[in-house]
């Protein structure tokens, strides 16, 4: 029979000071007791709980014997007992359950379910192929930014507030605020994906710690200062006139045979992410009685994208015809903007034309940079295009 512990007289200050030197226990839960430790200047609170066949234990914290201010009252003690007890448990369990997750972990299974699901949309090659060249955004970020920093060889059960918000803190000031807030978005959600998986062996409040650390400043009035668009990326319709005829002109210079131009005049005309107007399939582009459109496909950002339907957006007729030579002779289900694949031939310099594919996102940085030049409006990205179109449809109240 397991031997009874009687509970010692620990609840108060001057029922303490009348005990003898050593440990004195009080069990506050099944198999879990509260021990003062006391010595010749005060006492120490420690807490042991059952482990197996035996008993764990740990100090906790200064008895408020002679100071009040730094210590901890016996009903705290209680209360950061039974917390170091339940997150140990957490973390035994966490470790039985297979190789704990960190954040390299989880960012490495977010990647993987999120390219898998790109390539097949995109109908690319799996991943490993020997002609597997495609690199999501969120695993360049990622991998630059999160893999490269301390932070992510952090167990998942370990990981604190304070580490996520030094880690928010470190990264680099010359970011663009909308990166930034694209490389923490992609951070979060790889980490609740993995806490969503494996939650019955992470502590229960680890999603709001994963929220608290990564939640951005605010600028006093309740708005995300990430959220702020810089005025400087709003531009004005002669401006963007002005990027789709460099768009051409640069097209026409790199011998990109069209491919660059119809890009830049989609995303100009219909002000879509980049990442919808790859999706675009040849019937998507619709002309009836009721006029010119392009359905474009569901934006995959929030929460609710999976509940997200295509949208007609009203197209000009300069759009359809500058898109005609990319529909003619080709298959409904066939990608609407593609570009070429170059490879190198052995034992020859230079690159050749080897098969067209659909355009991902890091093919359109370089160009748009040449074409930003031509146009005079260095420094201006894709992403411009879609701060433009926006702002001009709130004012024109559509």
């Amino acid at each position: 029979m397991a031997r009874v512990v009687e509970d010692a007289a620990t609840t108060t200050r001057n029922a303490r000071a009348k005990l003898g030197l050593g440990v004195h226990w009080r069990g506050i839960d099944p198999e879990v007791h509260l021990g003062y430790r006391k010595a010749n200047r005060g006492g120490a609170w420690v807490v042991r709980w059952r482990s197996g066949t035996g008993y764990k234990q740990e100090t906790i914290g200064t008895a408020d014997d002679n100071i009040a201010e730094g210590t901890l009252p016996y009903d705290a003690a209680v209360k950061l007992a039974r917390q170091t007890v339940e997150t140990a448990r957490r973390n035994a369990k966490a470790e039985r359950d297979g190789p704990p997750p960190t954040v390299r972990s989880a960012i490495a299974t977010y990647v993987d379910i999120r390219d898998a699901r790109e390539r097949a949309h995109r109908r690319l090659p799996p991943k490993g192929d020997a002609n597997d060249k495609f690199r999501s955004n969120a695993e360049i970020r990622l991998t630059k930014h999160v893999l490269h920093d301390a932070i992510a060889d952090i167990l998942l059960h370990k990981l604190t507030e304070a580490q996520l918000s030094g880690w928010v803190s470190r990264l680099d000031s010359k970011l663009a605020a909308s990166t930034r807030k694209r490389l923490i978005n992609d951070l979060k959600a790889a980490l609740n994906a993995t806490v969503d998986k494996r939650r019955h062996s992470l502590p229960l409040d680890v999603s709001q710690i994963i929220r608290k650390g990564l939640e951005l400043p605010d600028n006093g009035d309740g708005v995300e200062a990430e959220d702020e668009v810089d005025d400087n990326q709003i531009l004005t319709d002669e401006e963007v006139r002005r990027l789709t005829a460099a768009a051409r002109t640069v097209d026409d210079r790199d011998e990109w045979g069209g491919d660059l131009y119809r890009m830049v005049l989609v995303l100009a005309a219909t002000g879509a992410r980049f990442s919808q107007v790859a999706r675009l399939r040849v019937r998507d582009v619709q002309q009836d009685e009721k006029g010119r459109r392009i359905r474009m496909p569901p934006s995959r950002k929030g929460r609710k994208a999976g509940e997200k339907k295509a949208q007609s957006v009203p197209i000009g007729q300069d759009v359809l015809d500058a898109l005609a030579p990319a529909m003619a002779g080709r298959l409904p289900s066939e990608p609407l903007l593609e570009r070429w694949r170059y490879i190198r031939e052995v034992g020859k310099i230079g690159w050749r034309r080897d098969h067209r594919g659909p355009w991902t996102t890091a093919e359109m940085t370089k160009p748009f940079k040449a074409i930003a030049e031509e146009a005079e409006l260095p420094g201006a990205t894709a992403y411009y295009l879609r701060h433009s179109s926006i702002v001009r449809h709130i004012r024109e109240g559509t």
